[in-house]
């Protein structure tokens, strides 16, 4: 992984808080995908959420190295694909919670001022 000395909130996304949140739900625990989409509603995504893309998405993860994933049999049922992270994976969350707390800061300032500016009017 290209090591990031730097944290450039400017230049990153928020569509990576799909990816953000699976890395730190399998940073917890394996899991296979109807299991995340449960636990994803902790981060605000709807249980409706779109089944295809988290898949996608696992998949994009895990061409990146940052998941990896294998057939486990289920106890009373069809094979699951069950993920986990990878220490890229890990190293990957690290970056991204530090551009969140980054990120959080900054709109905590703008809500503090807008506090300030109502008690002014």
């Amino acid at each position: 992984m290209k090591h990031r000395n730097k944290i450039d909130c400017k230049h990153h996304k928020m569509e990576r808080y799909l990816e953000v949140s699976l890395l730190m739900l399998l940073s917890e625990n394996q899991s296979h995908g109807y299991g995340l989409i449960e636990e994803l509603t902790d981060f605000g995504f709807e249980k409706e959420l779109n089944v295809g893309s988290l898949y996608r998405t696992l998949r994009k993860m895990e061409k990146q190295d940052l998941v990896v994933s294998q057939w486990e049999k289920g106890d009373s049922g069809p094979r699951k694909r069950v993920y986990q992270v990878t220490e890229k994976g890990k190293e990957e969350l690290s970056y991204w919670i530090e551009v969140m707390k980054m990120r959080k800061k900054r709109i905590e300032n703008l809500i503090d001022r807008y506090k300030d500016l109502e008690k002014d009017n």
